[in-house]
């Protein structure tokens, strides 16, 4: 199907979105779906505009996109990685990162608050350019520039030449190794919000347009995405997703029962947030109705949740270790 305009594909996200709503996998099919579809016209409206691509480039994703855990709304977080480096063909890729941002935004993806977008230069960059901003990130190593490496590691291709940040996340996991920021990049994640009390309660949020409702992000996920995102670093998993690193992980590292368990969890939070969350807007899908579980299903929540933080410890006593 070729579309013609964002209102289009707009269309076609609000007709079929409650068809897959309710499956973590064809959920996130969709979305990248979506996004190619809207890169695909960007790409055709640019050249009207500005004429064909210069030269072969990656479009890519970070986030929840890069990792393919998206809820039913979703912000942005992408890139661009170009073949050539001149000014002539970064001007244009710019103006495409606009045009993809643009009409993201129209069919439904709200603009990243960080700025983490295809139209900010500091995420739309020829390869090289990209070796270069890996090294002064690294050799900078503040707080901003480690986080910014933890986002560039979820990054997972999307549309254009596959190999682009393949390439770019090798340099970087190189440049990690190579001076031994696991410890930093642990430093970077360490802040865990409990989501359940000393008796056994959730803790809900307290006012404000989401009291009484969990913060599944920030409470349940967290944990496990960073934990699995520092191990897939610290043994070079190229995966994005927070299943597959599990999936990756050698025996050595977690034995297979655990990797089952986590899996298992992970697969269950991920279904608790599609089936309990408050999917009205992006903001709103962070928080889970904790009314609507059964007894059974809030005692295997608490359970999920505090077991997060027990495999963030578990990889931060391993990270420590090799220092």
């Amino acid at each position: 199907m070729v579309y013609c305009t964002y209102k289009e594909i707009r269309m076609y996200r609000d007709t079929h979105i409650s068809s897959v709503s309710h499956d973590h996998f064809e959920l996130n099919r969709f979305h990248d779906e979506l996004m190619r579809h809207v890169v695909e016209l960007a790409i055709s409206r640019t050249a009207e505009k500005l004429g064909p691509t210069p030269c072969p480039f990656s479009f890519f994703v970070m986030g929840s996109a890069g990792r393919m855990e998206q809820a039913i709304w979703s912000d942005q977080d992408n890139g661009i990685i170009f073949q050539n480096k001149n000014i002539e063909t970064k001007t244009y890729f710019i103006q495409l990162g606009q045009e993809i941002t643009n009409g993201l935004f129209e069919v439904g993806y709200t603009y990243c608050d960080g700025g983490v977008m295809a139209s900010n230069d500091q995420w739309c960059k020829s390869l090289s350019e990209w070796e270069e901003q890996i090294s002064e990130w690294i050799e900078e190593s503040s707080w901003e520039t480690i986080r910014n490496l933890l986002i560039l590691i979820d990054g997972r291709h999307l549309y254009g030449e596959n190999q682009f940040i393949t390439n770019v996340k090798k340099a970087a996991y190189r440049s990690i190794h190579q001076e031994h920021l696991l410890a930093r990049m642990l430093d970077n994640t360490m802040l865990l919000k409990k989501g359940v009390g000393l008796l056994g309660q959730f803790l809900t949020e307290t006012h404000g347009p989401h009291s009484t409702l969990l913060n599944i992000k920030e409470r349940a996920l967290y944990p496990y995405v960073n934990a699995l995102r520092l191990l897939a670093v610290k043994e070079k998993i190229e995966e994005t997703s927070s299943l597959a690193r599990i999936q990756k992980l050698p025996a050595e590292v977690m034995n297979s029962h655990e990797r089952e368990v986590y899996e298992k969890q992970f697969l269950q939070l991920l279904y608790y947030r599609i089936t309990y969350g408050d999917h009205s807007n992006y903001e709103s899908g962070h928080y889970l109705v904790v009314s609507r579980l059964s007894r059974q299903e809030k005692k295997e929540m608490k359970s999920i949740i505090r077991n997060g933080p027990h495999l963030y410890q578990f990889v931060r006593k391993l990270i420590e270790r090799d220092v």
